[in-house]
């Protein structure tokens, strides 16, 4: 049960520092596609924040976007989604 506590930490999307609430296994995973792509976990959200708004203006529930990239990694691993 303690990977499905939520834990709140400071990170930093593209230069604006801001709270990301998550439970701790998508932080697990998140390490795991950092390391699995050499940057940090700060790196990867903040791709992730910029393709967003490049792509459709902004997205209104990025922890819920966070949770769907992570399974589409656990379920495409290696691939793209």
């Amino acid at each position: 049960m303690g990977l499905a506590q939520p834990l709140s930490r400071s990170v930093r999307l593209n230069g604006f520092a801001t709270c990301l609430r998550l439970e701790e296994v998508y932080w697990k995973i998140l390490e795991r596609i950092a390391n699995a792509n050499d940057c940090s976990v700060n790196a990867i959200l903040s791709y992730v924040d910029r393709e967003v708004h490049l792509r459709y203006g902004g997205v209104k529930n990025f922890s819920g976007l966070i949770r769907v990239v992570c399974v589409v990694h656990l379920l495409n691993p290696g691939g793209r989604a």
